[in-house]
């Protein structure tokens, strides 16, 4: 098996093969200018699907060695635990086996089949037709579904390490000088000095909070609107912290998002494509930040630009209509999220360089003592959580603007 540092090795060599043929075939995407690549236009366009494969196959199993690696880790952490801790769980499973019938039984006990066995008639002399418009509306029961709001998936939090904490501030040191003198020396040469500053950095735990006002009457009346009240509030609150992450402005009580990074890299579209400047903001991750990029966010209008990118023979670059297409660009996982702002991208090690540490999950409560709702027969339901949103290295991370 590969190790993670060869596979890195590995896509960033056919990463800079890919680009290098993008270069060549200019903004215009004309592959008779490729000279890299042998064959027709079709028969470019189809080494560049098989390269493009071998980045995304390469991309999964860098992936997964990572997750064997944090599989390790965890292992080692729960190991360690259980030797140090006796925990003795009790738990009961209580199962009941509910009576059921067959359809065929349900439909011998109902009334249709009582109405159906008997045996008389009846001598009516019709002179008015009895319809529903002239006469009675049949009973309609509302069915169970509810339709929500439409509303986006929640997405960018999934590519962010999670952690617990029980700090109000998180605290980190950071190199802040490091100056590397060390050469070559001849026999009873000097040696070169060193020099290492650290300094202390923090970011602050943030609430993430909301509360929706309800009657009694509709708590009591209505089944289940409590459920539906708190999946919804839970529904506002990931909402807010999956766009703050990238979006929050780092003023408190506001999470630090990465947009807002102080020292953030910036790549402009300029007059590349927008691959083109996709690999650029990685290159920067790579030269400048010495990180590795683990996921890039793109909006979804932004991310179908390249989706429908064509040759001049008009060949579809990330596969035709009948492929359903792969998310990833030079090798990277694209994740598609209004969360992002449209007409930008941000490519960055997620993965090494940032982390959401949570102090409290999502808790709920119900108060009839805010204002003047006991009086007035109404409850208040609030819904709240408490995290911190860390970037540790700022050059780690790159915006790609202009899109």
């Amino acid at each position: 098996m590969k190790t993670i540092k060869q596979i890195t090795d590995e896509l960033a060599g056919k990463s800079k093969l890919l680009h290098d043929i993008f270069e060549e075939a200019g903004e215009d995407m004309d592959m008779s200018k490729v000279k890299s690549l042998s064959g027709d236009s079709a028969a470019k366009v189809e080494a560049i699907k098989a390269l493009n494969k071998e980045l995304d196959d390469l991309g999964k199993e860098k992936e997964k060695a990572q997750e064997m690696e944090a599989t390790r880790k965890n292992a080692n952490s729960i190991h360690e635990k259980l030797n140090t801790h006796s925990e003795v769980l009790d738990t009961k499973q209580v199962a009941t086996k509910a009576e059921r019938k067959t359809i065929g039984e349900l439909f011998i006990e109902s009334k249709a089949m009582e109405y159906r066995n008997l045996d008389r008639k009846v001598d009516v002399d019709v002179k008015t037709l009895f319809q529903t418009s002239a006469g009675w509306d049949p009973e309609a029961t509302r069915i169970s579904r509810v339709e929500l709001y439409p509303a986006r998936a929640i997405t960018v939090v999934d590519y962010i390490p999670m952690f617990t904490t029980n700090m109000d501030t998180i605290k980190y040191m950071k190199e802040s000088t490091f100056t590397n003198n060390a050469a070559e020396a001849s026999a009873g040469g000097v040696y070169g000095e060193a020099a290492l500053a650290y300094t202390e950095t923090s970011d602050e735990v943030e609430k993430i909070a909301v509360w929706l006002p309800c009657t009694d009457e509709q708590l009591e009346d209505v089944p289940g609107i409590a459920d539906l009240l708190n999946q919804r509030l839970t529904y506002m609150l990931k909402a807010r912290l999956d766009t703050a992450i990238l979006t929050g402005s780092g003023s408190t009580p506001a999470l630090m998002g990465t947009l807002s990074l102080a020292s953030l890299q910036t790549q402009a579209l300029g007059s590349d494509s927008i691959p083109d400047a996709v690999y650029k903001a990685m290159t920067l991750v790579r030269a400048t930040g010495f990180a590795e990029p683990s996921v890039c966010f793109f909006h979804p209008n932004d991310w179908q630009t390249v989706r429908l990118l064509t040759t001049a023979d008009g060949i579809y670059i990330f596969g035709s209509p009948q492929e359903p297409g792969v998310d990833r660009i030079w090798g990277v996982p694209v994740c598609q999220t209004t969360a992002e702002t449209e007409n930008t991208a941000v490519v960055g090690d997620y993965r090494g360089y940032s982390a959401l540490y949570v102090k409290r999950g999502i808790g709920f409560s119900v108060t009839n003592s805010h204002s003047t709702d006991f009086i007035y027969g109404k409850q208040a339901i609030r819904a709240d959580m408490r995290c911190s949103m860390v970037h540790f290295r700022d050059t780690a991370f790159c915006e790609v603007t202009g899109i």
